[in-house]
């Protein structure tokens, strides 16, 4: 695969199957820095497999995958994460004993390493309180801080999201890929976290979003990629979607409303 460098993630030709069943068939798409992408499909196109292949979860079985110049697609996960991409989950967990902010500096903690933490190094206590700082700036700006005292297990559904936003950001990545930011997320805090994507990527962050409410891809995505049955069918700007004739198909069988197509996305 010939990769430019123009390009932050380059998916090319990538290929995955599970027994016999065929889930990406030849996926191919770039994503250029300071993009906000949305990764579009109904139930089933395999969204969340790409996903998974792209940050080490799950390995493919044919095609490649770059991150600028590098091929990362037979990096395992935790070593995707230390060239750049984080992510986030559908449904998160987390540790019971630990407050939001705790759980904000342990995600930066992994990066420089537990051995150093432990012995006290004056740099290390210096890296302790960066964290803190950081932790405490993107808490603040993922709209936490009246919880960040709070174990993070009491957590509702949606600020589970966020947090797990915050803990993929801690590690100051290139690209970002959230999967369904918003399912669980209440709709005043939703109206924010638009917001607060938009100054993220506005601070350079690349994000590729996974998401099923065409509302806030509207508001969010420059660009949306839709799978269907494993295959790539469109890629276009998000007002363009419900009159793209595969979209439609994809979504709808075929039968043509944009108001029924933002109806019926899952």
């Amino acid at each position: 695969m010939s990769t430019s460098r123009e390009y932050l993630l380059s998916v090319q030709s990538v290929a995955k199957a599970f027994g016999g069943n065929q889930v990406l068939r030849d996926v191919s798409f770039n994503v250029q820095r300071g993009e906000i992408v949305g990764l579009l499909g109904p139930n089933g196109s395999g969204k969340g497999t790409l996903l998974n292949c792209i940050t080490g979860f799950e390995a493919v079985d044919g095609g490649a995958i770059a991150l600028g110049a590098r091929r990362i697609e037979r990096l395992q996960a935790h070593r995707i994460v230390r060239h750049g991409i984080a992510r986030t989950f559908q449904l998160p967990s987390m540790p019971t004993k630990m407050s939001v902010i705790e759980v904000a500096m342990a995600a930066c903690t992994r990066q420089h390493g537990v051995l150093a933490t432990l012995l006290g190094l004056p740099a290390l206590r210096r890296a302790e309180e960066q964290a803190r700082a950081k932790a405490e700036r993107l808490i603040d700006e993922l709209l936490l801080s009246p919880v960040r005292d709070l174990p993070a297990s009491a957590l509702s559904g949606g600020q589970k999201k966020l947090l797990g936003i915050v803990c993929a950001l801690m590690g100051e990545p290139e690209l970002v890929l959230l999967d369904e930011p918003t399912a669980g997320v209440h709709p005043n805090l939703r109206r924010d976290l638009v917001e607060a994507l938009k100054r993220l990527n506005a601070q350079g962050m690349t994000l590729v979003i996974v998401e099923h409410d065409m509302h806030f891809i509207r508001d969010v995505c420059s660009r949306c990629v839709v799978l269907d049955r494993g295959e790539i069918v469109a890629s276009c700007r998000p007002d363009k979607l419900a009159s793209n004739a595969r979209v439609i198909q994809a979504y709808l069988g075929g039968r043509h409303s944009p108001q029924a197509l933002e109806e019926n996305a899952p």
